[in-house]
């Protein structure tokens, strides 16, 4: 791992900056459509497909800047690199080991969302706004499963856990990453505590996978399963996003 914290402060520096950039961006982009504020708050669906495709592109951008850093700074192959690496099985079998990862993913996501409905928010979510409109939910949907488990492993498992383990130990990495990665996912969740904190353990069994394997492979097959299981119960309880759940 060439990489140390100085470097990654300055990708969250990057970030921070990207992100700002990209809302002004976004904001005279439709400015010069005639697109006011007051236009855009008044049609929740069109806002969010604003916002879900800007996400995906600042996400896309900041997996670029990752891979230009490993091939021209550190003159390292980008993948391989941050971690996507074969899944080492120790003589057993590779389809087993596979699918127990797809199994377990699927496991967590029921364990999660069994004790999810244990303690409801009292409040709708800010997630739930993705969920109003058929478009917007199935473009929310597809960044969860095509998108979201790549970026994400790589930026948590792949960039910062090898940082955080170096300098901690393992299981500081794993804590800590596994934290992170469900508080920063805080903005969507913000009023359902339960639910955050969730998401951090989430992110912590996530991680676990990653240190004990040694591959973001790991915690990507986990992650991905563990998405595919939530939209796939989404589409199921909207009957094909036939009947989409009001927002109160």
């Amino acid at each position: 791992m060439p990489w140390g914290w100085l470097d990654l402060l300055v990708f969250v520096g990057f970030a921070v900056i990207a992100t700002i950039l990209f809302a002004v961006l976004v904001t005279l982009g439709l400015a010069l459509f005639h697109v006011t504020p007051a236009q855009m708050h008044g049609s929740r669906a069109v806002a969010s497909l604003v916002e879900i495709v800007a996400q995906v592109v600042l996400d896309l951008c900041l997996l670029g800047y990752l891979a230009v850093q490993m091939r021209v700074r550190f003159r390292s192959p980008f993948w391989r690199t941050i971690g996507w690496r074969a899944l080492q099985t120790q003589g057993a079998s590779r389809t087993m080991a596979y699918l127990n990862l797809v199994f377990g993913g699927l496991l967590l996501g029921i364990v999660t969302s069994v004790a999810e409905a244990a303690f409801p928010p009292k409040h709708p979510l800010p997630v739930q706004t993705f969920l109003q409109d058929p478009r917007t939910a199935l473009l929310f949907m597809l960044t969860a499963v095509v998108i979201a488990p790549v970026v994400e492993e790589t930026f948590f498992r792949g960039y910062l856990y090898p940082v955080v383990a170096r300098s901690f130990g393992v299981r500081t990495g794993v804590v800590v990453t596994g934290a992170l990665f469900g508080l920063l996912h805080s903005i969507q969740l913000w009023g359902g505590w339960w639910q955050i904190a969730l998401l951090v353990v989430v992110g912590i069994v996530f991680t676990l996978a990653r240190a004990r394997t040694g591959t973001v492979v790991a915690s990507y097959i986990l992650h991905l399963s563990y998405n595919s299981l939530q939209v796939i119960t989404l589409l199921i309880a909207t009957h094909g996003l036939r009947h989409m759940p009001p927002l109160q």
